[in-house]
């Protein structure tokens, strides 16, 4: 991690990966019914690695493992409850392998990812309430999968999705207390009347959400997993109420569970563009989320600055 730290201390620019669990569908793995795109872990691991392998040679600095939904909230309603501690392990050794493979020569970090998924309704993209956790059960779930991931050998842990206040401070609490880096990635929705709410949370506002959850703990902020236009949004409002490195990586196209929507997907260069404005306006870390490919992350990746911009006057 350090050449990322000595990279954010300066003012550089660092690259995230794009999509993981996209790629994959996108590549032919079949998506799970509830646990998305956690089983693939162990049926396409060659094919995982090699996505791993591709976004370092876009230019990733940092590659994500997929464990986006491989908590145990999410494994064991698929069957695989007692693979959680065997499926997290492997994925931050496949994205590790990936690494020495790639960029033997090249610091490139390993994060594992962190969220709040729960099992979907199918055939939406709407989260089931028949698996809604107990307070207990959250924790205890964030606990153990942030304990895998640092055990896993990650370097950093990325938050992923965090959309409310509640389970977004369980959550970085467990990442937190790893020791290890933590970078939190907020979801919003669609801005309106000068306001931007949090994904699927049109009664809480974004601005109400970052400053109790970084207080926890984390020292990157960012906007992960919404479009771009709501992603600009939302980066103006934290850029207001966060003095830290902030992170960018959109998404494209939809989900309808159990598969990715590649619908009017964003092309490499029109994403390349949009990254190198945020960057110009502040950013420091830039990459993709669902539907963004290594195409995108090579394109943006072309044609980055070093530096990034200066950060707006708040």
């Amino acid at each position: 991690m350090f050449p990322l730290e000595d990279k954010l201390k300066a003012g550089e620019i660092v690259v995230l990966d794009g999509a993981t669990g996209t790629e994959l569908q996108r590549r032919g793995a079949a998506m799970d019914r509830v646990a998305w795109c956690a089983r693939a872990t162990m049926t396409h691991g060659d094919l995982l690695r090699q996505v791993h392998e591709d976004y370092i040679r876009a230019g990733a600095d940092v590659v994500t493992a997929n464990t986006f939904a491989t908590s145990r909230r999410m494994l064991a309603p698929a069957g695989l409850g007692d693979s959680v501690a065997e499926i997290n392990t492997r994925a931050v050794r496949l994205a590790r392998e990936a690494r020495d493979t790639a960029a033997p020569d090249r610091p490139v970090a390993v994060a594992g990812s962190l969220s709040a998924m729960q099992p979907i309704v199918p055939g939406t993209g709407e989260a089931d309430p028949a698996f809604l956790a107990s307070a207990a059960e959250a924790k205890a779930n964030y606990g153990e999968l942030a304990g895998l991931l640092a055990e896993a050998g990650a370097d950093l842990i990325l938050m992923e999705m965090m959309c409310d206040i509640e389970q977004a401070t369980y959550a970085v609490e467990a990442a937190v207390a790893t020791g290890l880096p933590v970078w939190v990635g907020f979801s919003v929705g669609a801005a309106e009347g000068g306001r931007v709410p949090m994904h699927r949370r049109d009664d809480l506002d974004f601005a109400e959400v970052i400053e109790p959850v970084m207080r926890v703990g984390g020292s990157v902020a960012g906007i992960m997993h919404s479009y771009a236009q709501d992603t600009t949004a939302g980066l103006e409002v934290l850029f207001e109420r966060w003095p830290g490195p902030v992170s960018a990586y959109p998404e494209s196209g939809f989900f309808k569970m159990p598969d990715w929507q590649f619908v009017d997907i964003m092309p490499p260069g029109d994403f390349a563009e949009l990254a190198c404005a945020w960057v110009e306006g502040g950013v420091q870390i830039v990459g993709g989320c669902c539907g963004i490919g290594p195409e995108h992350i090579e394109a943006m990746t072309a044609r980055l600055p070093r530096h990034a911009g200066p950060r707006p006057l708040s």
